[in-house]
């Protein structure tokens, strides 16, 4: 996407995309919901930790099974939901909605939009720096829309602030993350996971699975043409036939 590129500075994408890490939406996701419970929102922190466990579960199998076993979507360059994506739609516009809990009904519509809408930076900017095609994108998005969509709609939300403390420890974590604090190794640890889930020696590879497709739409191709020769010569010999009968009938 180099016309992305050019809209913004350099290094732009490169932190916004870490603004989706594991490492600062887990525990800003987990905070969350230990103060729904603290403030006696229990039924709801239950809600808000179950989507936010299906979601995780679901993108890593998704990573998975792809690794594993060569799980995917050729047509459309799928290899496993993006992580990034799925994080930052399922925490960033519970966050927001947190942080105007006491504001206007009008103020927390919009923290929430804003909250899906900074997810959605993070989704482009996976394609952007190619780290992912944009159906993982697009997809990782879905998902965590709908975990953090479902938490809302079913979800209390105490009419109080955060903690100042919390708030403190929340803000300067997503300032400090994409700016000095190193990137944890998940992919490697998924790697490891589906190999020994797997028993195979290699991962499954973007590569390979493109590089499959490819050979089995040149395979279809043959079949097609083989079958659209045979097609052919039969209709040859069906008039070749027919034509001898008719000359046979006349002349008979």
């Amino acid at each position: 996407m180099p016309a992305a590129y050019a809209l913004f500075p350099p290094g732009f994408w490169p932190v916004v995309t870490r603004l989706g890490e594991a490492q600062l939406m887990l525990p800003s996701g987990l905070a969350l919901v230990a103060w729904l419970a603290w403030s006696g929102e229990r039924r709801a922190a239950a809600l808000w930790l179950s989507l936010l466990v299906v979601a995780v579960l679901l993108t890593t199998a998704s990573k998975v099974a792809f690794i594993g076993w060569g799980i995917g979507v050729p047509s459309l360059n799928f290899t496993g939901f993006s992580g990034h994506a799925m994080h930052a739609a399922a925490v960033f516009p519970l966050l927001l909605r947190c942080l105007s809990a006491s504001s206007s009904r009008t103020t927390r519509w919009f923290a929430v939009a804003l909250g899906y809408s900074l997810a959605a930076l993070v989704a482009v900017s996976r394609a952007v720096i190619g780290a992912h095609s944009p159906s993982e994108s697009l997809a990782g998005f879905l998902l965590g829309s709908a975990a953090s969509a479902l938490a809302l709609g079913f979800g209390t939300v105490p009419q109080q602030h955060l903690p100042r403390w919390l708030l403190a420890l929340l803000v300067a974590a997503q300032l400090v993350n994409p700016a000095a604090a190193p990137s944890l190794p998940t992919h490697d640890m998924v790697t490891r996971l589906a190999l020994n889930l797997s028993g195979h020696e290699r991962p499954y590879t973007r590569g390979m699975m493109l590089r499959r497709e490819r050979e089995r739409v040149k395979v279809q191709q043959v079949v097609d043409a083989t079958s659209s020769r045979k097609v052919t010569v039969a209709g040859w010999a069906y008039n070749a036939s027919a034509v001898v009968f008719f000359t046979s009938s006349i002349t008979a």
